[in-house]
């Protein structure tokens, strides 16, 4: 009950009123994967969007795209993942010490279109403890399945008053292999740098750090011929800065933060010639993008407790450059203003109340779809309303009610055309309204030496919600299937339950499940496209002190409950093994070796984007990783 989560509270109190969890330590190298979508995959209400290896994004309650804001160190980061299935997050797993995951809306703290949640993705490159001398941390993994090999360093020498840092991460793999044989096209070469420093005057603490990112990855080609491919390359540079200070008078403590970002992706179309191959740019996109946050925190007055005020500022521009482009780019600017408060109604019951005014604004950059600059404006408001309730000591219960908003994307609004890397033809609607959602979030926690059960319910109900969803027709012109932008009201309901218990010190058994039902409340309750499916999952650990053994199942339910012109998803179960060796010696040393699909069993994600899921997910896997904090 005391682990803090800064995502959800810019006071830090530790009262929690929407479900959230944390994944740091020993805990995150258990779920050591290529990609973030795959480690967070089968946490609670979180599932994955995938297309090969590198394109896999987290999806949370059912909602995707940029319902869901992925942040690093609680900035945007100013990549492109949240438009499209192809789009990759600009940073590697092994970068980060710590994720946070907030399950519900956000939009108070984070502004428009953090509807669904907020995952916070936390490095050390600017550094904000140390000790004195050099500390550092190495790792290496491994993989079977796609011959997957990849390593991480980092190194930090620090004083009493500053500290540097510096890292570097490499990853590198082949095409992914299944029960049915070699998906085509799912290779990826990934390479990840930084450089920071950290002050600490006493009163002050912050720095700065510029990091660099090149990806490579392919995409399953959409056609049968094995001598054309499509490859994506995408190179970022990012400057962030933090600053936190304390000072006197009744807003005693301070924080800013900024992330700014140049990111240039390609989408290359290939085919091979007497062996040798012809590249051509079919797409080019490239992002100037800026996002800052400062906030002032306030002592207790009247009967309200610590409390927060602040303002927000996050902009992009977005050029897309092809004579065969299938959306517009797009400028954005967002301002927005917000509270957040607590208060106090006994040392065991608390309220949260918050609001936020956003403006808005948001145009197309002229091309040959959209031949004059046409824009938008809004002013837009959130608001919060939670209570958090502790009558005795282990036992936890919040709930939070929000209005959320959300305005419709350049590419919503005016996409026409093939996305080569998506293997779609998307058609936009120009007359989309901005999303409203009105929902509310309940969580019951139990902790205590020998159980934890956490049970969370939701409900989200949206006006002009934007669904894009499969149409049953083809392109004649390129053979892809097209998909359409429709708005229309929609509600989206669910739950996630997780019991873990200890009957002993060393052995520890944890039952979970999820589900997640998405209808259209209008044109006769249709259900919306890319649910997941009910879900169970079921895992026994025994820890011997230096190491541990464990297993794990997962069993997903037939997903009938599709969108009219969507295929419905068989059930399937995989099953998965780990073990782990703890060493202390000249440092912290870490060993895990897992196997995942022990069975090699053949199976299909609901959520998978690749040839509309003809292909199965990864077969058995084995997989090895290992760090060393010294």
């Amino acid at each position: 009950l005391d682990e803090i989560v800064i995502t959800s509270s810019p006071t830090s109190s530790g009262y929690r009123y929407q479900p959230d969890m944390t994944y740091m330590g020993e805990e995150l190298q258990k779920r050591s994967e290529i990609s973030f979508g795959e480690m967070l995959n089968n946490a609670p209400g979180i599932a994955m969007r995938s297309l090969g290896s590198t394109p896999a994004r987290p999806v949370i309650r059912g909602m995707d795209g940029d319902r869901i804001l992925v942040l690093e160190n609680g900035e945007r980061m100013g990549d492109i993942s949240e438009t499209s299935a192809d789009h990759s997050i600009a940073l590697d797993p092994l970068v980060a010490n710590r994720v946070e995951v907030v399950r519900g809306p956000a939009s108070l703290l984070y502004g428009s279109s953090a509807l669904g949640g907020v995952i916070n993705l936390m490095t050390t490159d600017i550094p904000d403890r140390w000790d004195k001398g050099s500390h550092g941390v190495f790792s290496l993994q491994g993989a079977t399945m796609n011959k997957m090999g990849a390593g991480f360093g980092r190194y930090t020498y620090g004083n009493d008053k500053w500290s540097v840092t510096g890292r570097v991460a490499h990853r590198q793999s082949s095409d992914i292999t299944t029960p049915d044989g070699v998906i085509e096209g799912t290779s990826m070469n990934n390479l990840d740098a930084s450089i920071g420093f950290g002050f600490n005057s006493g009163t002050s603490l912050g720095g700065t750090s510029l990091s660099m990112a090149n990806q490579t990855y392919e995409i399953p080609e959409f056609n049968d011929d094995p001598n054309l491919g499509v490859e994506i390359r995408m190179q970022r540079v990012a400057l962030q800065g933090r600053l936190g200070f304390e000072k006197e008078g009744f807003f005693d403590k301070g924080q800013i933060r900024f992330n700014a970002s140049n990111m240039l992706q390609q989408e290359i179309e290939y085919e091979w010639l007497d062996n040798v191959r012809d590249d051509e740019v079919a797409l080019e996109y490239e992002k100037y993008a800026i996002s800052s946050t400062f906030t002032m925190q306030h002592k207790p007055f009247e009967f309200f407790d610590r409390g927060a005020v602040g303002l927000n500022f996050h902009g992009h521009k977005l050029d897309i450059r092809s004579i065969d482009a299938y959306t517009p780019g797009e400028m954005r600017m967002n301002i927005g203003a917000f509270t957040f408060q607590e208060i106090p109604l006994s040392n065991k019951m608390r309220l949260q109340v918050g609001l936020r005014f956003d403006f808005q604004h948001t145009s197309a950059i002229s091309d040959d779809i959209v031949s004059e600059n046409k824009s938008r404006n809004a002013l837009n408001y959130t608001g919060s309303l939670g209570f958090n309730h502790r009558p005795i000591e282990g036992l936890e219960v919040g709930g939070q009610f929000a209005r959320s908003h959300r305005n419709p994307s350049v590419e919503e609004l005016f996409a026409n055309g093939i996305h080569l890397g998506a293997g779609v033809y998307e058609i936009g609607n120009s007359l989309l309204k901005d999303e409203v959602g009105q929902g509310g979030d309940f969580f019951i926690r139990w902790n205590s030496k020998y159980i934890a059960i956490e049970m969370a319910s939701f409900i989200n109900v949206f006006r002009n919600y934007i669904i894009f969803e499969p149409t049953g027709e083809i392109d004649l012109g390129s053979g892809y299937p097209i998909f359409r932008y429709t708005g229309d009201e929609a509600r989206l309901f669910g739950g996630e339950l997780s019991t873990t218990v200890k009957p002993t010190e060393n052995i520890e058994v944890s039952l979970g499940t999820d589900y997640v039902n998405g209808q259209r409340t209008t044109n006769g309750n249709e259900y919306l496209p890319f649910i997941p499916p009910l879900r169970f999952t079921a895992s026994v650990e025994y820890d011997f002190g230096f190491g541990w053994i464990g297993g794990k199942i997962v069993t997903a339910s037939k997903q009938d409950r599709v969108a009219p012109e969507e295929d419905i998803t068989e059930g399937y179960s995989i099953i998965g093994l780990s073990a782990g060796y703890r060493l202390s010696k000249l440092g912290s040393h870490i060993l895990i070796v897992r196997v995942d699909n022990l069975l090699n069993e053949k199976y299909r994600d609901h959520l998978s984007r690749i040839e509309d899921r003809n292909f199965p997910m990864p077969g058995r896997n084995i997989s090895l990783a290992y760090r060393w904090f010294f």
